[in-house]
């Protein structure tokens, strides 16, 4: 990676204006801390990310909806009456249409692409108050992966409608971040990449020091780990999503290429160094291996398929999978780290051919306890 950015040694230390979420008390809950409910945005037919391929990448939508609805909400960005229609149309498709304005509700939210996680509302959960705990929205300014696939502007527009829409504080850091590029336990432990984050094409005046400190001011962290590249195919510069996951306050999954002659073996072993020694607060995490899936291409282009883009739901683990003799062992792998939850294995070779998959897809709302 080139890195151009800043040293930062002849810059004054950042200064807010005003208070920061991490001033007021909220931090950025673990993915498997009890959701109230998860975001989605629906793809478009006019949209760039499934091209020939839209109505698999629909009815995958529509599947991941009734995996979720059964515990948890499920809130949908559509683009226009006309695109909300065609939703309507493919959840009644798959037997869900009892279920909207139920467990399932429709927002008028436009974005041009589906992918929520990195263009939807990053959430904050404050349980200093004494009476309940409150919810606010962090929103990152998004350029679709350093500018690479414009229009993007709505796309951006989203945590501001849905901050609205829950009448919920809402938080403006003013720099470029995407959600699948971070992973948090919860207890003050963060996952990054170089690759992504110190890519000129986000922040390019900001040094390494100063995005710490966004981050720890904005969610609420204090201890950022970071890893190295990520794997070939990946248009995001390797989200950490696809490499390494939190799954509990002191266990870290991550992908693992076992043919030396992969270009993805160097530096998925380089990370997997990394991890072993990197320490939480309680001392160092323990690492677990998911294999890789084989090599996926299509049109002559590899995809980033991995089995670490999973989602951790109320009742269910989201994995996906491709087809290949490695997903026994992957899903036999998660299924031992969440012995409380399903796993539902989702043939994800359609989605994959967006370059994404389940997580990039989906982003949790925190449930809240209120006062009675």
């Amino acid at each position: 990676m080139n890195d151009t950015h800043t040293c930062g040694m002849d810059k004054p230390p950042i200064h807010f204006e005003a208070p920061t979420p991490r001033q007021l008390g909220y931090r950025m809950p673990a993915e498997w801390e009890e959701h109230a409910a998860t975001w989605l945005t629906w793809p478009r037919p006019e949209g760039i990310s499934f091209p020939g391929a839209f109505q698999e990448a629909s009815a995958i939508w529509a599947r991941i909806t009734g995996v979720l609805c059964e515990n948890e909400q499920v809130h949908i960005n559509v683009f226009d009456a006309e695109h909300r229609e065609l939703v309507m149309r493919e959840l009644d498709r798959a037997g869900l249409s009892g279920k909207i304005q139920r467990s399932i509700f429709l927002h008028p939210f436009p974005a041009y692409e589906p992918w929520v996680r990195d263009h939807g509302p990053v959430f904050l959960k404050n349980e200093s108050s004494t009476c309940e705990a409150s919810l606010a929205v962090v929103d990152w300014n998004y350029n679709a992966w350093g500018g690479k696939y414009p229009p993007y502007h709505l796309d951006d527009e989203v945590p501001k409608h849905v901050s609205n829409l829950l009448e919920l504080p809402l938080f403006q850091p003013g720099i470029v971040m995407e959600g699948g590029s971070l992973d948090v336990n919860g207890c003050g432990d963060l996952l990054t990449t170089r690759s992504c984050l110190l890519n000129p094409n986000r922040n390019p005046s900001l040094s390494e020091q100063d995005i710490e400190t966004y981050l720890r001011e904005f969610l609420g962290v204090e201890r950022i780990h970071w890893l190295g590249d990520g794997i070939e195919g990946d248009d995001t510069d390797g989200h950490v999503d696809d490499l390494s996951r939190f799954v509990a306050e002191d266990v870290i999954v991550t992908v693992i290429e076992d043919d030396p002659s992969d270009k993805n073996y160097t530096p998925l072993m380089e990370n997997y160094e990394r991890l072993l020694h990197l320490r939480g607060a309680r001392g160092p995490f323990r690492i677990v291996t998911l294999p890789m899936p084989p090599r996926i291409e299509r049109d002559g282009m590899r995809l980033p398929a991995s089995y670490a883009n999973f989602y951790i739901a109320n009742s269910v683990v989201i994995v996906p999978v491709f087809k290949a003799p490695s997903d026994r062992e992957a899903l036999v792998t998660l299924a031992e780290l969440f012995p409380g939850r399903k796993i539902y294995a989702l043939d994800a070779t359609d989605l994959i051919w967006g370059l994404g998959a389940v997580h990039c897809i989906t982003q949790q709302q925190p449930a809240v306890k209120k006062s009675r």
